[in-house]
């Protein structure tokens, strides 16, 4: 997970996380990041396969900032937390 110039956050995944760091500093990709340079690696994780990568990507993106953050600074219990408080929110909708 990237932290833009912004503040906003990046997610991705890579099978080579220097490089694409690099292209994102570069502006070498057109999208997201282009126009929020400088980026700032905030989080990383090792998965065995590209799906469980791809898997972990899109239920993080869908993440609230503050469930982000919890994650970037390894609060475990804050991370849990806010999922239940997500989940009592569906529940009561």
């Amino acid at each position: 997970m990237l932290r833009c110039a912004d503040g906003k956050y990046y997610v991705g995944y890579t099978d080579n996380l220097e490089v694409r760091i690099g292209q994102h500093q570069s502006g070498y990709f057109g999208g997201y990041t282009l126009r929020r340079r400088p980026v700032e690696l905030v989080w990383s994780e090792y998965f065995q396969t590209r799906y469980e990568a791809l898997s972990a990507e899109r239920q993080i993106k869908g993440w609230s900032r503050a469930k982000k953050e919890a994650l970037i600074r390894g609060d475990w219990e804050m991370v849990s937390l806010l999922a239940r408080n997500r989940q009592d929110e569906k529940g009561s909708a």
